[in-house]
């Protein structure tokens, strides 16, 4: 079955990193488009960035080059990395793969950034 599993979260200082990465099996990564999406409290799910099967990327307006996503399609695995963290970054961060009509979640890892 289709699995898709976020670590890497927890608590950090604002101005800290934090590394996430999305494990995943039961379909062809390389196929898919992958994203990290973030809710917090209250808050609509928005994107935070997203790489394409080919690799190439985007991000969110907000991120301002503070978080990289990459992929490895050996390790069918997808990362963001985010530096300068802020409190306002403070959400739970869920991964996505999309491809045609087939769009999974995983369950999410929370991340907080409070001092």
């Amino acid at each position: 079955q289709v699995q898709l599993v976020e670590s890497g979260g927890g608590l950090v200082q604002p101005g800290g990193s934090l590394r996430l990465s999305c494990a995943t099996s039961g379909f062809t990564f390389s196929l898919y488009a992958m994203g990290w999406y973030r809710q917090a409290p209250g808050k609509q799910r928005e994107l935070v960035a997203v790489i394409t099967s080919g690799g190439s990327t985007n991000s969110a307006d907000y991120v301002g080059g503070r978080f990289t996503i990459s992929r490895d399609n050996a390790k069918n695995t997808v990362y963001l990395q985010m530096n300068s963290l802020k409190p306002e970054d403070t959400a739970v961060y869920y991964c996505n793969a999309d491809w045609q009509t087939l769009t999974y979640w995983g369950q999410g890892t929370q991340v907080t950034v409070s001092s």
